[in-house]
């Protein structure tokens, strides 16, 4: 053994070491950042795992069996129609009412099977931010200047951040496109209406399980709210329905499993979550029995499962630990941000866009946040600048992109995003003041 091969373990242990010698425990401020760290894990796991997480990594999964390669490569690949290719990405969030970490599963399945980087790049940004529902509660509660700039912002956003990834990486893309000229045609095992139902079907169970209650107690919006659940059931029922006509799924195991579900809910009136769950279970009993395409189905969302929600939760656990819960106190004091974003200057739009690209925000929650946020000061132009930054990204959802694209992508990608939301932000200051 020699010592100089040594000294970087011996470094590194020395430097873990000293973390936990000086870790200030009974302080206050460290102590209430544990709690928040731990409160925004348990309250993530049971708002976003069950309902968001695990139909998104169904539909991932879907995307990656059932979804022709050719057809993915064919409109959303670099080689595409880049007018079509952009605007299917751009305009999803319009359907997706999903977060920065939800959308994950469904970006790096279009990636996997070959989609080009700017599309697929546009598709990530607009996910969770072109949310129409988050959009009219910005124009309500934070003024219709606000509401209307955001939207074209989100838009705009999507398409030129996704246009200037794909000029950087050119090379990269190039050795991708020489990669799909020898993919071979796909099968068409059955019609591609068919296809299209089961896709809707499970984008909708996505979309109502999760439908956030609007402030006002009148409308569409409440009216969808309160027929939330009915929905999700509707459309579960299609997807069982999808399965056994179409999916090679046989008819007395969707039958049970709809039987079952719906005999534990009018007897025992158990919570919708627990609905939830159960559905889960049974969807992945039936798959897990069913062989072909339909039972790698489930191989491929577990593979989806694994590698994202293990970096979602550490990156969750990180961000509450420095800047707390929506409302709480990390080990960052909140003062400071409030303080630092009044005006609109460079430095608070730059430090309201990187505030709010490392905070995780969920669907609708930046809005009462900002709200809070203005009354104590903030300039427009930095609140634009955190919504344009925010919604869209935060530090779970940084640390699964550098897994599925790499640190360079990622990190240009980032930068993109706060450097834009930036100037946007100064922008807008300047024009409404």
């Amino acid at each position: 053994m020699t010592w100089k091969s040594e000294w970087r373990k011996l470094a590194m242990i020395a430097v873990v070491f000293g973390i936990f010698f000086y870790l200030p425990v009974g302080t206050g401020r460290f102590d209430n950042a544990v709690i928040e760290a731990l409160e925004l894990v348990k309250w993530y796991a049971q708002k976003h795992v069950l309902l968001c997480l695990l139909p998104a990594f169904f539909i991932a999964g879907a995307v990656g069996i059932f979804i022709s390669q050719g057809a993915v490569i064919k409109y959303l690949g670099d080689g595409a129609n880049k007018f079509v290719a952009y605007t299917v990405a751009a305009v999803s969030g319009t359907i997706l009412a999903v977060c920065s970490c939800t959308v994950l599963p469904l970006f790096s399945g279009i990636h996997k099977r070959g989609a080009g980087l700017g599309p697929a790049i546009a598709f990530l940004y607009s996910g969770p931010a072109i949310n129409v529902l988050a959009i009219i509660m910005t124009a309500r509660i934070l003024g219709m200047e606000i509401g209307i700039a955001r939207a074209i912002g989100a838009i705009v956003f999507s398409v030129v951040i996704g246009l200037l990834m794909s000029v950087i990486f050119r090379k990269d893309e190039n050795k991708t496109n020489d990669a799909e000229l020898k993919i071979p045609k796909d099968e068409k095992p059955r019609a591609l209406w068919q296809t299209a139902v089961y896709f809707a079907a499970m984008v909708a169970i996505l979309i109502f399980a999760n439908f956030a209650k609007p402030t006002d107690t009148t409308g569409l919006w409440y009216t969808i709210f309160q027929a939330k659940w009915w929905l999700t059931g509707v459309f579960s029922a299609l997807l069982g329905i999808s399965l056994a006509l179409w999916f090679n799924v046989k008819f007395w195991k969707v039958a049970a499993a709809a039987t079952a579900i719906t005999a534990c809910w009018l007897l025992l009136s158990p919570p919708p979550m627990a609905l939830v769950l159960g559905g889960v279970v049974a969807l992945s009993l039936i798959l897990a029995t069913t062989k072909g395409e339909t039972g790698e189905w489930l191989g491929e969302s577990w593979w989806y499962a694994k590698m994202i929600l293990p970096l979602l939760l550490i990156g969750v656990l990180v961000a509450g630990f420095l800047l707390g819960r929506p409302g709480g106190e990390g080990m960052i004091p909140s003062e400071w941000i409030s303080s630092a974003v009044g005006g609109n200057s460079l430095f608070s739009n730059l430090l309201a866009s990187v505030a709010g690209a490392f905070m995780y925000f969920a669907t609708l929650t930046e809005v009462p946040i900002l709200q809070g946020l203005m009354a104590n000061g903030m300039g427009k132009g930095p609140a634009l600048a955190l919504l344009l930054a925010g919604p869209a990204l935060s530090l779970p959802n940084m640390l699964v992109i550098r897994q599925v694209i790499g640190t360079r992508k990622t990190v240009v990608y980032v930068s993109l995003v706060v450097v834009m939301a930036t100037l946007s932000g100064m922008i807008f200051g300047m024009v409404i003041k």
